[in-house]
């Protein structure tokens, strides 16, 4: 299957979600090349960053996942290119 590069954005206004939301990256730790959480204690959220390298079917489950958890927006960009290196392209 056709590996894509993705980035999720997410979006955490309930900290009860944040064991669930972090099980869920976890069980996908494969995937992830990289995540990046700021905490923005004046609004009381926090935003996260996870960039992906993962057939289009595993981002789109994950993003709705995380997005079904009370409390927490996720939407995801991927990039324009399809380009797998591993193949040498």
């Amino acid at each position: 299957m056709d590996r894509r590069i993705a980035i999720i954005a997410i979006v955490v206004e309930d900290r009860n979600s944040v064991a669930k939301l972090n099980e869920i990256l976890h069980r996908h730790a494969d995937y992830i090349i990289g995540r990046m959480g700021l905490p923005y204690e004046k609004r009381r959220l926090a935003l996260i960053s996870v960039a992906l390298d993962a057939p289009a079917d595993v981002v789109n489950s994950l993003s709705g996942q995380l997005g079904m958890l009370p409390g927490v927006t996720a939407k995801t960009l991927y990039a324009k290119t399809g380009r797998n290196n591993e193949e040498g392209a």
